[in-house]
């Protein structure tokens, strides 16, 4: 266990040096810069943010560090790999799609604390071969942001959320299993003139020692050529600490077998438990615009650079619409 734990901090250490740096730096580039000097003159709490942009891809971990009143609508089509490598050995037939839809909700108490449901919805899962297809809703997970720092001068905001994961779930669509997980999040957002950078590192921790231990590093880097028209790279690493015990669960899937034989974890939406789990990493890219003064419309197109075969993402379009109160 603790070997696992050590290679898989090892594979995640450059991302977490990479986030810690570009946000320093740019804080670094900002203050240097005669275009804040310019804006820190005007900057205050009522407006340094005005102009931030929630993340689009990884939507029930990577969160956004500022605490606001909003509410996120998500629509988000996965199209499944045509074959998944077995952790038994082999492959088998798979391919179709997950879609989901959700919408989060956040609601800020005051500009350091807010009250977070970042997961929840209905899935509609369609295989082509093996599994059934299937529908139902998804687990629910809610908690609490705080900023620990607030900083409207530099606009920076660095945040922790602690979440819970309730299994109310369906079992159709790998959900409703175990005692729910614990989600600790650290994020950080920073906006400098039209750029936007943010990332967040977290952990996902079952309750139920028969569920995967899940680490996770998103990044976000987006910059405003207008209103109607803003480009953005994101980037996501999932990397499993400690694996599941590949125990039967849900038992409308291949007799309760997905465990044992899922070559991955499902990353920000499902835990399977899986026993024999690889490393995952996406890369996303996309647009956001302003349809109105509090409301953004946000489309992604998401494709993984590890082994589609190893886990369950062929592609990813995520479209969602965001509304700040």
């Amino acid at each position: 266990m603790y070997k696992n734990i050590y290679m898989n901090f090892h594979f995640i250490k450059p991302a977490i040096y990479l986030a810690l740096t570009s946000t320093a730096l740019a804080g670094d580039f900002a203050l240097q810069s005669p275009l804040y000097k310019t804006a820190s003159k005007t900057a205050n709490a009522s407006n340094a943010f005005d102009g931030f942009r929630r993340p689009v891809t990884n939507p029930t971990l990577f969160d956004l560090a500022l605490p606001t009143t909003k509410l996120h609508l998500i629509y988000l089509n996965q199209q499944l790999p045509d074959q998944i490598n077995l952790a038994t050995g082999g492959q088998a037939d798979f391919g179709g799609d997950l879609q989901i839809y959700a919408l989060q909700f956040e609601y800020a108490f005051n500009e350091r604390l807010s009250l977070v449901a970042l997961k929840d919805g209905f899935a509609d899962f369609n295989p082509d071969d093996n599994f059934t297809a299937e529908q139902g809703i998804a687990n629910i997970s809610a908690g609490l942001k705080y900023a620990y720092i607030y900083d409207p001068a530099r606009q920076f905001v660095a945040s922790t959320t602690i979440a819970f994961e309730i299994p109310l779930g369906d079992d159709e669509v790998f959900q409703g299993e175990g005692d729910g997980n614990i989600i600790l999040t650290t994020q950080a957002l920073k906006l400098h003139g039209a750029w936007q950078f943010a990332g967040a590192l977290g952990l996902q921790i079952p309750v139920e020692s028969d569920f995967s231990t899940l680490g996770f590093f998103s990044s976000h880097v987006s910059y405003e050529v207008n209103r109607w028209f803003i480009p953005f790279v994101e980037a996501n690493v999932f990397t499993i600490l400690n694996e599941g015990r590949g125990n039967n669960n849900f038992d409308r899937q291949l007799n309760g077998n997905v465990p044992s034989l899922a070559p991955s974890e499902g990353a920000d939406l499902l835990n399977f438990g899986s026993s024999n789990s690889e490393e995952y990493v996406t890369l996303g890219f996309g647009f956001q615009s302003r349809i109105t003064d509090h409301s953004t419309l946000g489309i992604a197109y998401e494709i993984p650079l590890t082994d589609e075969e190893n886990n369950i993402t062929d592609s990813r379009l995520t479209i969602d619409i965001s509304y700040n109160f």
